[in-house]
């Protein structure tokens, strides 16, 4: 099922501008997402994650020259958050895991606006910022494709690509060799550490805490803290 062009309370999303900025988003159903901050966030492991995505996705439908967020998303009590903040929302997952469903949503982005660039963000980005997005996404060259490598260096938080390409998305451990690999162009910009810091451990979550995250990330962050946990 599609939660594409409809809110939760039933009203029509308004048609966007056929130029800007399509953004693709992940997000694995809940139950089973960021499995690796279970140790450290134990039953607010969910919480977060879903906080993540709240996040990352009101910063990016506030980036300048960004006309669609599109997530893609099995898990409904999710898609009806993010559906309420403006975003898209696919349901119907192709299944096989993250790079089949960005190819999915990449595939209902271009039907949408052909011509319009496309871009895969990362939605564990809790610290976004509108103004860093924006600078990275006019740094993407006229063609081709080109990605942005996350905080470590090895993996990637943004894929994007002109109207005419394919996506082509390989992320995962070592995605950044591959996309390079793959002939797309890595952004070296200095100073876009909130396009960069996605959350996996709870190292991730204090460094993004750090830089400064959303209100979602905030709240969620907070009931943890509460609880005594540390990053682990």
């Amino acid at each position: 099922m599609t939660l594409d062009t409809v809110r939760p309370d039933g009203a029509l999303l308004p048609p966007a501008p056929a130029t800007g900025w399509a953004l693709v988003l992940p997000l694995k159903s809940l139950a089973l997402a960021k499995s690796r901050l279970g140790p450290f966030a134990g039953p607010h492991r969910a919480d977060l994650a879903l906080a993540f995505a709240l996040d990352t996705v009101t910063a990016a439908l506030a980036c300048p020259g960004v006309s669609r967020v599109v997530v893609v998303t099995g898990d409904r009590p999710a898609g009806e958050r993010l559906a309420a903040l403006g975003a898209l929302v696919v349901g119907d997952e192709p299944g096989g895991g993250l790079n089949p469903a960005l190819a999915h949503g990449a595939s209902y982005a271009r039907a949408l606006h052909p011509h319009a660039p496309l871009a895969a963000l990362s939605a564990d980005l809790p610290a976004l910022r509108p103004a860093e997005l924006a600078r990275v996404l006019a740094a993407v060259p006229a063609t081709g494709r080109a990605f942005l490598a996350d905080s470590p260096g090895f993996g990637t938080t943004l894929l994007a690509c002109a109207p005419r390409a394919a996506l082509a998305p390989a992320f995962g451990d070592g995605s950044r060799a591959r996309h390079a690999a793959g002939g797309a162009r890595e952004i070296l910009l200095p100073d876009v550490p909130s396009v960069r810091r996605d959350v996996d451990t709870g190292e991730d979550l204090l460094e993004a805490l750090a830089l400064g995250v959303g209100p979602h990330t905030t709240a969620a962050a907070a009931a943890l803290a509460r609880t005594g946990a540390r990053p682990a």
